[in-house]
């Protein structure tokens, strides 16, 4: 695929959007296909899931999961929440650090809070794209912990999918592993050794904004066919 030969070429993407492009090639099983849907992690597996779902012609929804930060370390994550009430916690994180019971539901009631608020402002109104009986393209724009695509894989598991599909442009290996054990299906386009982080793997790394998922998702619509700006 000359896309991820490029991809390797440069050591990584240019962006989300070129991630998004490159991981579809290795989906391509499931283009055409009316029994799939493409649920992308906010906000950064957004423009990755836009792409995912334009290519195999599928209906693209978010999936919106909070990382639960670590009291004072808020960039380690001691776990994740997701749609439906699911929450799962990093173990190795808990058992290194102590962190009060207390502690982790004040955390979660946070981020409980914002992930109500994202879920409203994303979809404007709109309800979500049905799961049941489907085939569920779980997106975001790398794995690190794997924390968050966890509680995604777990919360989706809940609403009766045919098939969980985990799909990613890079993921630390260990991580797109373990998930193989939760999910039917993982793609992984790189798992370089040493990992480090997503965003060493990409020239823009920019966030991704509120406005920008509206966007996406406004672009989406029944029919993925409109190409977006990179510049969005």
């Amino acid at each position: 695929m000359a896309g991820q030969r490029d991809a390797v070429r440069r050591g990584g993407f240019t962006d989300r959007h070129e991630a998004g492009t490159v991981l579809a090639a290795q989906l391509q099983q499931y283009a055409g296909r009316g029994d799939v849907v493409v649920l992308a992690l906010p906000r950064g597996g957004v423009p990755v899931g836009y792409e995912v779902a334009r290519a195999l012609g599928a209906p693209l929804d978010v999936f919106v999961v909070r990382k639960l930060g670590l009291p004072g370390r808020p960039e380690l994550a001691m776990g994740a929440i997701a749609s439906g009430g699911v929450r799962v916690l990093n173990d190795e994180v808990l058992e290194a650090v102590a962190v009060p019971q207390s502690a982790i539901d004040a955390v979660t009631r946070a981020e409980q809070a914002e992930l109500e608020r994202r879920e409203r402002a994303y979809r404007g109104g709109r309800p979500p794209v049905p799961i049941e009986g489907r085939v569920v393209i779980l997106v975001d724009d790398g794995l690190a912990t794997g924390s968050s695509m966890r509680a995604a894989v777990l919360a989706v598991r809940r609403l009766n999918p045919a098939r969980v599909v985990v799909a990613v442009p890079v993921g630390a290996p260990d991580t797109c592993q373990q998930l193989r054990e939760l999910a039917d299906e993982v793609a992984c386009v790189f798992t370089p050794e040493p990992f480090r982080a997503v965003g060493l793997w990409y020239a823009d790394f920019s966030q991704t904004t509120d406005e920008e998922v509206r966007q996406l998702l406004a672009l989406a619509g029944p029919k993925v066919d409109t190409p977006v700006s990179r510049s969005a």
